[in-house]
């Protein structure tokens, strides 16, 4: 099987000994594909944020992955791809990434099955 090294934009905060003390570590995956498929795309969405939300797509069969910058943590989170009705559900943790053809949307799950998004974006195409 073909394996792709995935570096992830992401650091996680590594707490050493001494509790006020931490160190960032880079992260590494590597993802066998099954097929040799492999896509990575990056998307740039307008939120009504300050700046436009850059979220990474990788593809690699059977591993559909999104990394997500969210404000309230301190990297962006690797979602996977989970089961949905349309569009594509991507989750980790408490927070849910769902798109919809152009338009995205970041919930946070612990506000309950019916609560609004904590954010609605569209992709920027820039494209004349």
């Amino acid at each position: 099987m073909p394996t792709r090294l995935i570096a992830a934009p992401l650091i996680l905060a590594t707490m050493l000994s001494a509790p006020a003390l931490a160190t960032e570590t880079a992260l590494q995956l590597t993802i066998t594909t099954q097929s040799g498929d492999f896509d990575q795309r990056v998307m740039r969405y307008d939120c009504a944020t300050e700046a436009p939300v850059q979220v990474t797509y990788i593809n690699a069969a059977p591993n559909f992955l999104a990394v997500v910058p969210i404000a309230d943590e301190p990297a962006p989170l690797i979602l996977a791809a989970v089961m949905s009705g349309s569009g594509v559900r991507y989750a980790a943790g408490k927070w849910v990434w769902w798109t919809k053809g152009a338009d995205a949307s970041l919930y946070d799950a612990t506000l309950g099955e019916d609560a609004e998004p904590v954010l609605t974006c569209s992709e920027i195409n820039n494209i004349p």
